[in-house]
């Protein structure tokens, strides 16, 4: 098993890498668009991996950093969530937004990944809730408080500014998960206001 790779980076893109080890090997290694903003312009590059025999193809997964590798491998112990569905998804939610979205059940947001209908995205949250809050449970904790406190009082205000509540929240959703959960109520409740 190769555990992580550095050497040069030849070339990047955001959906892989090439990187030339110093024995003059170069590895072709698939990544998300979350290790793709990761990286920057560096010369020398350390990529944690998994490695993936097919049938067909012998592949390589890397990854910016150990927590999205091992969401990687929890993805794809779900049924039904290839390689590549699991990149997908860490390419759209970063590590701490999709621990959020299992640690809460918010199949909403998993669900708003393209591809993902409603009985994968149930099923991830079923197959991982538990796995999750044993691996991460302090961070998890802390962003789902933080962000439920920020959504549900912007939730609220904007409920007694005359919107409908659920037009409201399925706002605050999408803006949360475009801008990140570090919103504050305010920021939340300005953004929303332009949109609604």
């Amino acid at each position: 098993m190769i555990t992580y790779i550095t050497g040069k980076l030849i070339e990047k893109n955001p959906a892989y890498l090439i990187v030339e080890t110093a024995g003059g090997v170069a590895y072709f290694v698939h990544i998300s668009l979350y290790t793709f903003t990761k990286l920057k312009e560096e010369n020398q590059v350390k990529i944690f991996t998994h490695y993936l025999i097919k049938e067909d193809a012998h592949l390589l997964y890397g990854f910016a950093d150990e927590d999205e590798r091992m969401l990687f491998r929890l993805l794809i112990s779900v049924n039904g969530i290839g390689a590549n569905t699991a990149r997908l998804i860490l390419s759209s939610l970063n590590a701490q937004e999709l621990c959020q979205a299992i640690a809460t059940e918010d199949v909403r947001t998993i669900q708003s990944v393209k591809g993902i209908g409603s009985k994968t995205a149930q099923r991830i949250v079923l197959d991982l809730k538990d796995k999750i809050m044993k691996t991460v449970p302090q961070n998890t904790d802390k962003f789902s408080k933080i962000n439920n406190n920020n959504k549900n009082e912007a939730l609220s205000a904007l409920v007694s500014l005359g919107f409908a509540k659920n037009s409201a929240e399925a706002m605050l959703d999408k803006i949360i998960q475009s801008e990140g959960i570090s919103l504050s109520v305010e920021d939340l409740i300005k953004k929303a206001l332009k949109l609604l």
